[in-house]
């Protein structure tokens, strides 16, 4: 039997809020599913299950905070209890009675996963009508539309229970609770979204201005450990862009506006194939000294819209491409600010990048974000005098800097880094 627990999504997260819970006991669970919405300090969370099996208890209710580590809820394996073993007979005992033959068992549950389960509440499909075309009797996405059929959707009743995260989603987004519809006899937050909330005079958000609160305590505590602990210096070059930028045109020339690339994208992709590169500047610190990281794994500084900040990561950012790595700052973008990124999008990022020069800042010193060792700070690009080939000319330029900590690296190291930097950013067109 395996434990599911509250997960570290952060090396500022102490504790977080189970707020909803997407599976009950008896359900039939993968690695990789989302199980559970968890609160920190910071945003609401999407946390996958790291085992697979059928969810036995549910140990922590929602709405309550507990500290990471804590078990939320324990899953076994897919064949059930062991049977219990049969008490032995006294001696001289007389035989016992032959047993009633053994009721016929029950026809075992389908196999279904929580998203699946999730979708089928939704279209109003009885589950246990579905025919399976899975694997192993499992009941797939297909299965559940295909057996779909347009129906009324009946009003929720009036003392229908309301999970505390749909409630408070609903006093954010202004839904009355009282024209959501339910197919299950519970509200959920999907519920609340499918409403549209009808327009309202605006007034003071209370929960928002609580959230902007816990999230600033939490940088601050994050922040200060980091200048407390880390010896950090810093570095800046400015680059010339005008290759990229040409790049980024002929890019954009056969792409429809909501997908064309902006220059962040290059930068992000080239500080990734730096740090490959670099591997003393790709990991982190600990007791026992530099860790490198598995791989390079890119965090994102995201400003939240209520204040402060979130680091989603990128896991494969050496090996996308300039189109890619656009599509995926936007998707992280959108999910953080809305509060949907999953637990495994905010853990173990190796380096990170902070870009303000959408805010117009020209150059940004960042603090490093523990236990990494670095942290890159990317400016705006700007159009400057500059000298090539001793003639004077204009040509766009963008500051990059970088804060490193110096128990990992010295200066020549970071410079080290830089200059790759400029070298992808100046050549781009090389793989």
């Amino acid at each position: 039997m395996a434990e599911f627990r509250m997960p570290s999504l952060g090396a500022d997260m102490d504790e977080g809020t189970v707020i909803e819970w997407l599976v009950k006991p008896g359900d039939t669970v993968a690695r990789g599913d989302v199980v559970a919405v968890v609160d920190t300090a910071k945003s609401a969370v999407d946390v996958e299950c790291f085992d697979s099996g059928v969810i036995e208890d549910i140990l922590v209710p929602e709405g309550k905070t507990v500290p990471v580590g804590t078990p939320l809820a324990t899953i076994g394996t897919a064949d059930g209890a062991q049977p219990k073993p049969v008490p032995e007979q006294k001696q001289g005992a007389p035989a016992p009675v032959p047993a009633a033959p053994a009721p016929t068992p029950k026809p075992r549950p389908p196999v279904v996963g929580p998203m699946v389960r999730k979708l089928a509440a939704e279209l109003g499909v009885d589950l246990t009508t579905v025919h399976d075309t899975g694997r192993s009797g499992a009941i797939t996405r297909a299965d559940v539309q295909r057996d779909a059929r347009p129906r009324p959707v009946a009003p929720r009743p009036a003392r229908a229970a309301v999970t505390p995260y749909a409630r408070r989603l609903a006093k954010e987004l202004g839904v009355d609770l009282t024209h959501v519809s339910t197919r299950d006899g519970v509200v959920r937050a999907a519920d609340v979204r499918a409403v549209k909330p009808a327009p309202q005079a605006e007034k003071p958000a209370t929960p928002v201005v609580d959230r902007a609160a816990t999230t600033r305590l939490a940088t601050a505590k994050l922040m200060a450990r980091s200048k407390r602990e880390i010896p950090h210096y810093y570095l800046s070059t400015t680059i010339d862009m005008t290759t990229a930028m040409a790049r980024l045109a002929e890019l954009n020339r056969d792409l429809p506006v909501e997908r064309r690339v902006l220059p962040v994208a290059l930068v992000l992709r080239a500080c990734a194939r730096a740090a490959e590169k670099v591997p003393q500047l790709n990991g982190f610190w600990n007791s026992d000294g530099f860790e490198p990281g598995d791989g390079v794994r890119l965090g994102m500084a995201v400003s939240l819209r209520g204040g402060g900040l979130i680091v989603p990561v990128i896991a494969d950012a050496t090996s996308l491409g300039p189109v890619e790595m656009m599509d995926r700052v936007r998707d992280l973008v959108t999910r953080a600010r809305g509060g949907r990124l999953r637990g495994s999008e905010l853990t173990e990022a190796t380096i990170t990048v902070t870009n303000l020069g959408d805010r117009g800042v020209e150059s940004v010193f960042g603090v490093i974000h523990p236990p990494q060792v670095a942290l890159v700070g990317v400016g705006k690009v700007l159009e400057r005098p500059w000298a090539v080939d001793g003639l004077l000319g204009v040509r766009p330029v963008v500051t990059v800097t970088l804060s490193a900590d110096h128990r990992a690296t010295d200066g020549h190291t970071g410079a080290r880094y830089l200059e790759i930097v400029e070298k992808l950013l100046t050549t781009p067109e090389e793989p």
